[in-house]
């Protein structure tokens, strides 16, 4: 039996046909030590693993009028040839040329009428390296399940993630027993009275954010560079910092890795920003923050479960540890009014309508112009060890998260066994200084691992904490 596309999965597809110049894949490269392996050995091991992914074979069906949603069929045609690809450096074959290619990869539309992915073994890498890149359509992934197909490909078998760790703990295998149904009236009043209080709670929570998004969505973010219409080229670049300076940062300063991560941001967009000659202002980087709500034990199905938050970037700011405080404040503001539950809510009531209702809403919305939010940044828990593809370690993993809807720039963070890794895909002529951008948030990072340092110290000296205008 065929099984149809969920709203949100089908979304996506809505969301790229709005704009031809947008390709809505996202992709992970993993970079590997040794020589490259022969093709056709690559093709049986790699194809082979791939293969063990139900969705690698299949094709979309799409309905006239969207009168129906798109479903997963069987291709009969399907040939593994068209999807494990091949592709060569120039030399030196450096970061430089490494990420021009997967800039290139990434540009392009996976077409349709084939099963939405494709693997593609980069040969010529500097020291004696190779990399394999795996692209899936957001239609059939979100970032957790794009990470765990490209850790499908390595010779490890129940890789640990950060994801599952975390996962196992908000999601407990055995859930608690239900209680045993009374017999006595009374008490059936009093359960419903209970449980109507607890939905309504839940459902006033929603409201509240579905109102704080609504709210941001209508108020236009200050005019930057970082908004306006995307071309069909693309430019990427990676930085990579140490995750245990990431974890003692949060550790120090009470905030969550997330809100290091949104933190660096805000300071390398800050200085882009005066880079260009323009004033950051308290409006200027409104940012969608993705938010997992995927449970535990579907970590290895291919689709899409999250829901999302809104928050302004403090850009404003110079001080790196007011940044960091005011976004863990705004952070908690956004967890507690609501916004994740309302992004939940919303998914699962179109779902509730009529297929063509949403797919023609999402497509008019699609076509609008949208200058509100300004940027996408997506935080992905990634395998905990170290790994290794065909009997070759797995020396780095790069995440490539995509763009549209007038984000000229996105940004995808990937934690890879002691490494915190960063990936940003950008409009070719949006972001020429892409690699500034890349380089600046991991500066953002060393900064405040340098605070977080001389914090430490300051107390076990027992000095008073003083913050830095960085």
């Amino acid at each position: 039996m065929a099984e149809h596309l969920t709203t949100l999965d089908a979304g996506f597809l809505q969301i790229e046909d709005a704009d031809h110049h947008v390709s809505l894949a996202i992709g992970g490269v993993a970079v590997l030590a040794g020589p490259t392996p022969e093709f056709d050995e690559v093709l049986e091991t790699i194809g082979a693993r791939c293969l063990s992914n139900p969705r690698s074979t299949q094709v979309l069906r799409t309905h006239p009028l969207d009168l129906t949603a798109p479903e997963w069929v069987d291709d009969p045609d399907f040939d593994l040839a068209r999807h494990v690809r091949r592709a060569a450096l120039p030399a030196p074959g450096d970061d430089v040329a490494l990420f021009a290619e997967i800039a290139t990869i990434m540009e392009r539309r996976l077409d349709r009428e084939r099963p939405l992915w494709e693997c593609w073994v980069i040969e010529g890498l500097a020291q004696n390296r190779w990399a394999l890149l795996v692209k899936v359509h957001h239609a059939l992934a979100d970032g957790i399940a794009a990470s765990n197909l490209l850790t499908g490909l390595c010779d490890d078998t129940g890789v640990t993630t950060f994801a599952s760790s975390i996962g196992a703990a908000r999601h407990p295998a055995r859930r608690p027993s239900l209680p045993v149904p009374s017999l006595n009236p009374v008490d059936w009043i009093n359960e419903s009275v209970r449980w109507t209080r607890s939905v309504g709670k839940v459902a006033l929570r929603a409201a509240g954010g579905a109102a704080g998004i609504t709210v941001s969505l209508l108020r236009p973010a200050a005019r930057s560079s970082f908004t306006g219409p995307i071309g069909d080229l693309r430019r990427y670049s990676s930085a990579a910092v140490s995750l245990h300076d990431v974890e003692e940062i949060a550790h120090t300063f009470g905030v969550t890795i997330n809100d290091v991560a949104l933190a660096a941001v805000a300071d390398s967009y800050r200085t882009a920003l005066l880079r260009r000659g323009q004033q950051p202002r308290a409006d200027s980087l409104r940012t969608l923050v993705p938010v997992s709500v995927r449970a535990a034990d579907a970590g290895d199905t291919s689709d899409n479960r999250v829901s999302l938050m809104l928050s302004l970037l403090p850009v404003d700011l110079a001080d790196p540890l007011a940044r960091l405080r005011t976004v863990h404040t705004r952070m908690g503001v956004a967890k507690s009014s609501g916004q994740r539950q309302a992004g939940s809510l919303l998914v699962w009531a179109t779902s509730l309508l009529p297929f063509p209702v949403t797919a023609w809403t999402v497509r008019l919305l699609s076509r609008l112009p949208q200058r509100s939010v300004v940027t996408v940044v997506t935080n992905v828990p990634g395998p905990r060890t170290q790994l290794t593809v065909m009997g070759r370690t797995v020396v780095r993993l790069l995440p490539v998260p995509p763009i549209a809807a007038g984000f000229r720039t996105g940004i995808a963070i990937l934690s890879y066994a002691d490494e915190f890794t960063l990936g940003l895909l950008g409009d070719f002529d949006a972001a020429p200084d892409i690699d500034e951008l890349a380089a600046g948030i991991q500066r953002g990072i060393d900064r405040l691992a340098r605070l977080a340092k001389s914090s430490g110290r300051a107390r076990r000296n027992g000095s008073p904490v003083l913050s830095s205008n960085g």
